[in-house]
């Protein structure tokens, strides 16, 4: 039977629902378990994908370019804007609609927010999957998340998760926690400085599903109670004129003293990358830094997506 996710544009997690993030995270997953199966590297023969970045990427761009051709398929597309005719004035929408008849997918990020829900409207034949649209939505970060939490706790229900950071304008945070609601987490901790607090809307979410909460202005507060904690960056390319935080709060920045001693066993730290001061690269040395691997799971997540959206039914392995 052909899956739900088939032929299907994914822009934010509210695309989604419970069973189909439980089917990507297991496809992802199975993909790890499987990276090098002959079936895997040929799943997308005679694809094209279009690889459409016109704001900067490492981790997200490569592992989707990767992720296409580890699946057999082939990638057009660019890395900037700068390369592209919206240099000479075209629009999103005009860009898209001549690209979606070239390519069998579309991965887009773009400094908009909603503009890969723009994007849509036009490309009726390709799927647009959304790499980050300004400080909107990352959907696909959210889903390597979950991936990775899932790999470590077996679960996402009854745990303590911690968000620590930019929590106004970090839209990995943002994807995240709306994703969580789908499920029974424990209690999250927005741990943050109270300018870069988590956005009002996301709060209505969480009261809306009956999920618990907490706010902090000091990662100690609540360190120890976390299975998961959830660090991010300074996101100052998005900060308005009057925006009064120039370094990154001592209090919010992660070293492995805070570690020693205090924290759960299988605490997992992670990190969307690239990161800043706020977490010290001591603390990589710990057996709770998981971002490394966090970013390897980008790589299997995206190839589970590409598949999905690609494929009427994916093969066992």
């Amino acid at each position: 039977m052909t899956h739900s996710l088939y032929q299907q544009h994914l822009i934010s997690i509210q695309d989604l629902n419970r069973e189909n993030i439980d089917l990507i995270i297991k496809t992802a997953l199975e993909f790890k378990k499987h990276n090098s199966h002959k079936k895997l590297s040929q799943l997308l023969n005679n694809r094209i994908i279009a690889s459409c970045f016109y704001e900067p990427s490492t981790r997200t761009r490569l592992s989707f370019e990767a992720a296409a051709l580890k699946l057999g398929a082939k990638v057009i597309g660019f890395s900037e804007a700068g390369n592209t005719s919206t240099a000479k004035g075209e629009t999103l929408e005009d860009s898209m609609q001549i690209i979606s008849l070239y390519a069998d997918a579309i991965i887009l990020r773009h400094p908009e927010a909603g503009a890969a829900k723009r994007a849509t409207t036009v490309s009726h034949s390709a799927p647009i999957l959304n790499a980050g649209d300004g400080s909107n939505q990352h959907p696909t970060q959210a889903l390597l998340d979950l991936v990775t939490i899932v790999e470590k706790h077996n679960t996402l229900d009854g745990l303590h998760i911690g968000f620590s950071g930019d929590l106004k304008y970090g839209r990995t945070v943002h994807s995240l926690v709306e994703a969580l609601t789908y499920h029974t987490p424990a209690c999250l901790y927005f741990i943050s400085d109270d300018s870069l607090q988590i956005p009002d809307y996301l709060i209505k979410l969480l009261e809306k599903n009956k999920i618990n909460y907490k706010k902090s202005n000091f990662l100690s507060e609540y360190l120890e109670n976390l299975d998961v904690i959830y660090m991010t960056r300074l996101q100052k390319e998005r900060f308005n004129n009057n925006q009064n935080i120039d370094n990154y709060p001592t209090d919010l920045c992660l070293t492995a003293d805070k570690l020693n001693n205090k924290v759960k066993e299988r605490l997992q730290i992670l990190h969307p990358l690239p990161r800043g001061n706020e977490i010290d690269i001591a603390v990589d040395q710990t057996p709770y830094a998981s971002y490394f691997n966090q970013a390897e799971n980008g790589l299997y997540t995206r190839q589970a997506l590409l598949a999905l959206a690609l494929t009427e039914n994916i093969p066992t392995l």
